[in-house]
């Protein structure tokens, strides 16, 4: 990495529980390429104030975690498609003042499954009803995909949400009665993450063995025990941790204005996930 100078650029993350995880990502890739880059997280209890600071300090740009990614939108001048399309916001763009707001978690999800040709003729289940779930049924909303059913542990917000993409919601209790009905399996929840939940099943084994692909986007394991038994199967799968890499490279280049190769995501994404 060059030496701190006058004309570095600097990017941050704001998040209420900052990770090293976007620092290692970026910072692994500006040391590679040469860039006059930096990057650091920060928490903060006065978002005003530390979007004033971008602003003013002349920061290139910021990622936005939670709870931040809708609380920001007032503070910014443009918004891009991705961050209208699902009126939450994970990436700002700083040029000469004007901050722009995009959603990359949103771009991310569209980009994997058109890569993948996933035919948007199936039928799909996603299950979970937060900020990361409105991403991935608005991504499969865009990508022309008309069967999708919400399912969550929150019935009103599963319902809100299906309701705003104009999607079906079931109740957790359905989920019993609907062997043979989804073709593709999304989960938005903590299940299957690394902690108190990572020994479990986002759906259950036998709804997962009728499935033509499972998509997790549970980051920490990459494998989760869905992915796994998907795996084991011969299943395709679409993982957590494919996501959050595609969603770092494409800040990445929002920032940088350079463009990431295959190989290039995948070093930086293990160097990132690698403990430190």
């Amino acid at each position: 990495m060059p030496i701190l100078n006058k004309d570095m650029q600097v990017c941050i993350s704001l998040a209420a529980r900052p990770s090293n995880l976007g620092t290692r990502f970026h910072n692994f890739l500006y040391d590679e390429l040469g860039l006059n880059f930096i990057y650091k997280a920060f928490t903060t209890d006065d978002l005003d104030g530390a979007v004033r600071g971008i602003r003013a300090l002349g920061f290139r740009g910021c990622s936005v975690s939670m709870p931040f990614k809708e609380a920001i939108i007032p503070l910014i001048d443009v918004m891009a498609p991705s961050a209208l399309a699902i009126e939450s916001v994970n990436t700002v763009v700083n040029d000469n003042g004007v901050l722009t707001a995009s959603n990359t978690d949103f771009e991310a999800v569209l980009q994997l499954l058109r890569e993948r040709e996933v035919a948007n003729s199936q039928s799909v289940l996603v299950r979970g009803s937060g900020g990361m779930a409105k991403a991935v049924v608005a991504a499969f909303k865009t990508a022309g995909f008309e069967n999708l059913t919400v399912v969550a542990r929150n019935a009103e917000a599963g319902k809100a949400l299906a309701d705003k993409y104009g999607f079906k919601h079931i109740g957790e209790s359905d989920l019993e009665t609907s062997l043979g009905a989804f073709e593709i399996l999304v989960n938005v929840t903590p299940l299957g993450m690394a902690g108190e939940n990572e020994r479990e099943l986002s759906f259950s084994s036998e709804l997962i063995g009728e499935a033509k692909l499972i998509f997790d986007v549970v980051a920490f394991p990459a494998e989760t025990p869905s992915i796994k038994a998907a795996q084991a199967s011969g299943t395709p799968v679409i993982t957590g941790a494919e996501v959050i890499a595609r969603q770092a490279a494409l800040q990445f280049a929002a920032y940088t204005g350079l463009e990431l190769n295959a190989d290039q995501v995948r070093r930086a994404a293990e160097f990132s996930r690698l403990k430190s």
